[in-house]
This record gives structure tokens, sequence and C-alpha cells, in this order.
């Protein structure tokens, strides 16, 4: 049999490879970063992400978990009412384990948590891994796997994949998608692979979930066609003998298992089905209930999809305190928007919770997508009832997590589950704002306050799903322009600092499928709008010198380049071509564009070109592993700041009290440890600001400090928000 785990080890912070340092001149001696003590918090919006798992303990009131597909996992902290993030300590080199498969817990021993991490089971992604916790998730130990897992793929809101064996707290169960079961006899120190009936397939399902009914350990199996003759649900009652489970539904409506929840009073199991493992791509669906006494199977579903009405069904509750009362919820139902149904007398007939639900979203504005009210959900797939209050009910969707205490006034229980993913940071140097982000599937978000969700919601005027491009006039603050993938505009202004907008009033045609990156000269007079397809293919550049009235290209452009605008000279703008490793500069408003310095890192996506504020001419290129380079004569001459070996992103803030210089923040690497660093020295030397507890992943997309307040700094992730620090 294959191996799957290797060793038990404390988790560690990651390092990077050193790479080439290139050959042009060094601006000083390496400096080695001594840490700076900083507080870390999330500035809030207000979940955001999907939540694929929501697990309440069996054995203790107020203990919950919810888990997500790209941004960890949290602890419902009952006192405060709001999640603690569980697994921000892992660093750039773990970004894969961000996404979480599945939780488990063991309702004998209430300290104990598993988690099982790992987001893509591509060959680029790294194996996944195993946290064993005893003490709620505050310490940790990892077992390494060496099998994928898809905590952001097709069939992510199924589960729960993990499992601690219900007669042995010892044993645990891990199912993986195209590795078959694993098994672990030691508390998830090491795994191994078991004789498991089923055949994975290329659809990357395999086990979609695993409930112990009783004694009897249950597994879902997502790779069957749906015929009669290929099961998709099986058994085993002796920990080592795996079969298919007699008599099961077939068809579409029940292709696919996708939860299942045990009723130990009538000794029931529910299970919701589905023809697609979700959470796009459904629509079909059922709900059927196992009487593990005899084996009968009935078909319970609330109400079958069909028509134009067409979805799945996802995930399924139990009431802990009151026999044949369930919760289930369909997946992927846009035409009549998706429900949770609730049954009082095991499936025989069903309320939609719906149809008398009251959302309240006050606290989390952007809920409404730009609309008069909010939706019910989407992406339903992760049900929980309390085991201790059954009138306490909370489900996920694709970006929040709704609860209620009476069955009818519903409102997001989402406080400290932050998921966003963001793109673009910018810290005004005036203005209500201290913090503008451009974020993924959320449009720009305007935080006037940091410590809650932006009262505006989304930017709208045009609503935006991902954000491309955000940028402000450095000479005029007032006037700041987005790019974006929108249904009505890919483009707009702002003259109030971005508390308000108006869509551009023509745009390329390109926009439509390539909206990429803008900038805006110095005063607000000129646009320069970069176009990238969502598969790469870059287009040319457009120019506009009215506000967006009509645009014209720019042929001297290189094509997918970001442009920069120099925050003094409203005559010029820079771009750096990664094709050719060349530095490019306009010197009359973006018409026309030549080659300046030559010979810099070719080829790399990742990189970033930046100017100081207030300064003209001063540039800073980081070029991930080449390391950080300046130039402070326009980009004629590049030298190699030797403080740092690897640069991915850099940001300006508020100098040091007796500098004149701004302070720079740079997510990148001085010694072994890619972290966040300050340096108020013009780079000479660097201070590390976050710790071995905060690091989130990756986290090379943008950040900034504030103009306003020397010390503070915006980190943007992909998948834990903008988190933001300042000096203790």
């Amino acid at each position: 049999m294959r191996t799957s785990g290797l060793t038990r080890r404390a988790v560690l912070a990651g390092t990077a490879a050193a790479a080439a340092l290139g050959t042009v001149p060094l601006l000083s001696a390496p400096a080695q970063a001594a840490g700076q003590a900083y507080r870390w918090r999330t500035a809030v919006i207000g979940g955001t992400g999907f939540v694929t798992g929501v697990l309440f303990h069996p054995s203790v009131r107020g203990l919950a978990y919810a888990r997500t597909d790209i941004g960890g996992a949290y602890r419902w902290d009952d006192r405060h009412e709001r999640w603690v993030p569980l697994i921000d300590h892992l660093g750039w080199d773990d970004w894969n384990l961000l996404g979480v498969e599945a939780m488990a817990v063991d309702p004998a021993h209430p300290d104990r948590l598993y988690l099982a991490l790992g987001t893509y089971a591509q060959s680029w992604a790294g194996n996944g891994a195993v946290l064993c916790s005893d003490d709620r998730g505050a310490t940790w130990t990892r077992t390494d796997l060496g099998v994928k897992l898809g905590a952001n793929e097709d069939g992510r809101g199924a589960g729960e994949r993990l499992l601690v064996d219900p007669r042995d707290s010892d044993t645990l169960w891990l199912g993986t998608r195209h590795d078959g079961l694993l098994k672990s006899t030691d508390r998830g120190a090491t795994w191994q692979a078991v004789s498991f009936p089923a055949t994975p397939s290329t659809t990357g399902q395999g086990v979609t979930l695993l409930v112990a009914a009783g004694r009897t350990v249950h597994a879902g199996w997502g790779d069957s066609d749906g015929t009669a003759d290929e099961p998709n649900l099986y058994r085993t009652s002796d920990g080592t003998t795996w079969e298919p489970v007699p008599g099961r539904p077939t068809g579409t409506a029940a292709k696919v298992p996708i939860r299942a929840a045990y009723d130990r009073h009538t000794r029931e199991l529910y299970v919701t089905y589905a023809n697609a493992p979700g959470p796009n791509g459904q629509s079909d669906g059922s709900v059927h209930k196992l009487r593990t006494t005899d084996g009968k199977w009935t078909e319970v579903t609330p109400v079958k999809p069909g028509g134009t009405d067409t979805f799945g069904y996802g995930g399924v509750a139990v009431d802990a305190r009151h026999p044949g009362t369930v919760v289930v919820s369909t997946n992927n139902r846009w035409a009549d928007i998706d429900t949770l149904y609730r049954t009082t007398d095991g499936g025989r007939t069903w309320t939609s919770l719906k149809d008398t639900a009251v959302l309240d979203v006050s606290e989390t504005p952007y809920l409404k997508w730009g609309e008069d009210k909010p939706k019910f959900g989407w992406w339903i797939q992760a049900v929980g009832i309390d085991p201790y209050d059954s009138r306490h009910l909370v489900y996920g969707t694709g970006a929040t997590l709704y609860g209620t205490r009476d069955l009818t006034h519903w409102a997001p229980q989402i406080r400290g589950l932050e998921e966003t993913s963001v793109r673009q940071l910018l810290s005004p140097p005036a203005g209500k704002a201290h913090l503008i982000s451009g974020n993924g599937d959320i449009g720009v978000m305007y935080h006037e306050s940091l410590t809650a969700s932006p009262a505006r919601g989304m930017a709208a005027n045009p609503v935006f799903g991902t954000a491309t491009g955000l940028a402000q006039a450095a000479g005029r603050p007032s006037y700041v322009v987005r790019a974006g993938w929108g249904d009505h505009g890919n483009g707009a202004h702002s003259n109030d600092g971005g508390q308000t907008w108006a869509p551009f009033a023509t745009q390329p045609a390109i926009a439509k499928d390539a909206p990429g990156p803008i900038a805006a000269n110095a005063d607000g007079s000129v646009l320069l709008w970069s176009f990238v397809h969502w598969d790469g293919t870059p287009y040319p550049t457009q120019r506009s010198a009215d506000n967006g009235a009509t645009w014209s290209e720019v042929a001297s452009f290189p094509k997918g380049a970001t442009p920069v605008a120099d925050p003094v000279d409203p005559s010029t703008f820079y771009a750096f071509d990664t094709a050719t490793g060349t530095l490019h500069a306009s010197t009359d408003g973006g018409l026309t564009f030549a080659a300046r310095a030559g010979g810099l890192n070719s080829g790399d996506r990742e990189f970033q070109l930046a100017v100081a504020p207030g300064r003209s001419g001063d540039l800073w290129l980081s070029l991930k592993w080449n390391g950080l380079y300046r130039s402070t004569d326009g980009g004629a001459t590049f030298s190699k700041v030797s403080s740092c070996w690897a640069s991915y992103t850099l940001g300006f803030g508020r100098a040091a009290p007796g500098a004149s210089y701004p302070a720079l923040y740079m997510v990148g690497a001085t010694e072994s440890v890619t972290a966040v660093h300050r340096s108020d020295d013009e780079a000479a030397t660097w201070v590390r600001i976050n710790d071995d507890g905060h690091q989130w992943g990756w986290i090379g997309a943008a950040v900034t400090g504030d103009p306003r307040i020397h010390g503070r700094v915006y980190v943007a992730t992909n998948g834990r928000g903008v988190q933001y620090g300042e000096p203790v």
C-alpha cells in the first residue's frame, strides 16, 4: 500500500531559494533585519468569501469552527461573539495550505481539532498537510502528506472529508480527491492508504464525505457516473472492510453525494445529492434518508428541480434535540434563489425558511451588491444547527455566514472572519478614508473606518466583481480612478477621493474582456489604461485626456505593462517591460514611450514598479527573487539594493520623526524568511515588522504605508483581507 504520511513536526516559517544578484552596481552593504513588535489587525469588511464548512462541537456549548476555500479556518469565540483565525502562522512557502479541505472534532475530547489543508490539487501546487491541535487551535503539530488536496476546487463545499472514528479517538479517516481513503491510527501523526473498493478517476472528487452513523462510518464517492451498478456510498462497521451501501438511490439527481448528517434519535442518515460536485454546474439533485436499523431508503426531496428552476442540494444538518428535525440547502439555484428547507417530521413536509426571512445586513452593507436588498444566499453548502439551541441555525454562502436565533431574523454571523483576496491598496494623504482597497469579487472598498465594514458597501456606479486597477492623482488626491470586471462598465472615476463614482463616458471595446491596471497622472488630466485578458494575453494600452470621454491607442507602450505616473510631473509616465527587462518612459503625457534602462531581469510576471511620493524620477523596481533596484534619474540607470535578496512588493508611508525620506515597506527577504519589513533610511537597513504568528500565506500583491501615520502599514493578502499593523 502507498504510504501517504511522512513525519509529524511543528509548523515552521517558510524559506525562499536564493537567486542571482545580477551585474548592476550595489547601493549598500547587506543589512540584517531585526524584529520590531507590531500589533496586527484585520481591516473589517466582513466575510466576502466562500464559507465551505461550519461545525458545531457536539459536546461543548458555544464552540464551533468554520472553514473557507482560501482563507483559513476559524474558531467561534462565544463570549466575544466573533471568529478567531487559527492558521495565520502559515507563511509564504506554505501559501497552498491556507485553503481548508476539511475539519474534524472529537466528541470525546473537546479540545481536539483536526484540519486537512491544501488549496489546489494541480501539479504546480504543493502537497497537503494535516494540522492537529489539543487546545482548540491555539497551537498545532503538523503532518505533511504525500498527496494533494483541493480546498479551492470543484466540490469544495462537500464533506466533511475528515473524521474521528466513533469507536477509537486515536483513529482518523481522511478522504482524498485522487488518492482514495487514508487512515491514521496515531491521531494524525502518520497516514496510510487503505483498501477501498472504488477507483479514483480524473474528476478530482474521490471521497466527498465521511460521516459516522453510530459505530459505522460512511463514505461518499464522487466519481460515480450515477448508474445503478456503480455505487457512490460505502460503509465500514469494523474499520477494515468497506462495502457499498445496498439500495442506494440512482439516477443523475443522486449522482454525487454532497453532504450527510445522522439523526441519532431515529437512527436515520440524511444525504444530499446533486448531479455535479458544485458549487457551480449543478442542475439536478435530491435528498434521501437511510434507516440504518434495516437499510431502508426513502426519498425526502423538498422540491424537485426542473424546467427553469434548476439546482442541486448541498448542506444538511440535524437537530440534536428534536428527532426528525432537519435542515437542507439548495445550491446553484439562480432562477428562484437558493433557500433552506426545514422539516420537523423526518422529511414528510418541508418549509422554505427564505420565504419568511428578514435579512439585516447593516453590519456588512456590501452584501446588497449594489441592489436595494441582499439575496438570501448562493453557494449554500455549509449548514449547521447549534446542538444546544435548536433555533440557532447558521449557513455559509459565497460571501458570508448568516445566522438566526428565531428562524426568521437573519444577520451575518461573521465578525472576525475575513476572506477577501486583495489586489490593490491606496492610503490617501488626505480625506475621510485612510484606506481604499481593490479586491477580488467585491471590487473597490472605501474604508472610512478600519474597524467597521465600509458603510457604502462596494463602490457602485458601476459595481465591479474583481478590481484590476486603482490609482490616485498624486497632486490632486480627490481624483481617483478604478478598473475591473463589471456587467455595466469596466472603468470609473471619482472626484471626492473615492466616496462616490461615475463611469467613464466611453471605454475601449477591449475593456469588457480584458480590463487591466489604470493610472492617472499627477494632476489627473491624463489616464493610461492597460488591458490584459484573464488568460494573460496583452492588448494595446489606451490613453484619455478628457476623463474617459475618448480613448486612443498608445502604440509605443509595452503591451501588458502596468502604467505608473510620476507623482510630481504631469507629463511623465513609466512602464517596465518584463518581456525585455527594459524600463520605458514618456515625457509627453503618455502619448509616446521610449526605452531607457535595459538589461534588467526579464520574463518575471511578478514584479512591481513604484515611484517615491513627492519625488520626480525616484523609481523603485521589485523583481521578485532578483531583488530590489532603484533609479534616481527617471529610469535612465538602476542600481541594485543589496540590503535584501528578494522583493515582491513595495510601498511608502509617512517618514519617521526626523527623517526626510518616506518610510519604505517591503514584502521580501533580507535573510531566509519572506516577511514584511520597514526601512526608515532609504533601504540601507530593514526591520522585520510581522512575526511568525502573523504571516498569512502569500502576501505578494500589494503593501503600503499610511502617509499620515508613521509606522502604520497595510498588507494585501490572498484570502485574509487587508491586514494592518502598528508599532506597539
